[in-house]
């Protein structure tokens, strides 16, 4: 079992940075792939980023390459999302993730456990 919590939501202006962080409890958290989600309202869930187990495989979708960053603390069993360069369509709730596996899946169904998620608005 892997319970996930994210935190670092809030509200900035265009342009602006956020972290989003996510704590993970259980163990076996560092054999875990993990990824970040968003779902802003009337719209499906989207991949943000993913990171396989060891951190050395990273995607990012089209829409926030360049400014966002995902990395993982293995000793601190927790992932982080570093956002820069906000825009208001990133405005969404964003959902952390964890998936049992040697990939980094970029489905939402790959994945077993989710956090509860956390509010991003980005106002222009």
């Amino acid at each position: 079992q892997v319970q996930l919590v994210e935190s670092g939501g809030g509200l900035v202006q265009a342009g602006g940075s956020l972290r989003l962080s996510c704590a993970a409890s259980g163990r076996t958290f560092s054999t875990y792939a993990m990824g970040w989600f968003r779902q802003a309202p009337g719209e499906e869930r989207e991949v943000v980023a993913s990171i396989n187990w060891s951190g050395r495989s990273t995607y990012y979708g089209d829409s926030v390459k360049g400014r966002f960053t995902l990395s993982r603390d293995i000793a601190k069993n927790t992932a982080y999302l570093q956002m820069n360069s906000l825009k208001p369509e990133d405005t969404a709730v964003y959902y952390c993730a964890a998936a049992p596996g040697s990939g980094r899946p970029l489905r939402p169904y790959d994945y077993d456990y989710w956090g509860q998620g956390t509010q991003v608005t980005v106002s222009s």
